[in-house]
């Protein structure tokens, strides 16, 4: 699933809770990460974090070609 970062160890992640996507946000603060709310829309998420600040994290461990 997809995952942001934004400012001040904040993290926003794409969950499946209960058969509905959700989005999880937490932060992280002196190596712990805090649960601080879920959003089930883009209006919610707007109400703890500025979307503009977020960076989206891509995973790139697996998808290296090798040379052949």
């Amino acid at each position: 699933m997809a995952i942001w970062r934004g400012p001040d160890g904040l993290i926003v992640e794409i969950i499946v809770l209960n058969r509905s996507p959700l989005y999880k946000i937490s932060q992280m603060i002196k190596g712990h990460r805090y649960f601080v709310a879920y959003a089930h829309d883009v209006d919610t998420l707007t109400k703890h974090v500025e979307l503009a600040d977020l960076v989206e994290v891509i995973d790139l461990r697996g998808r290296r070609q090798t040379a052949s």
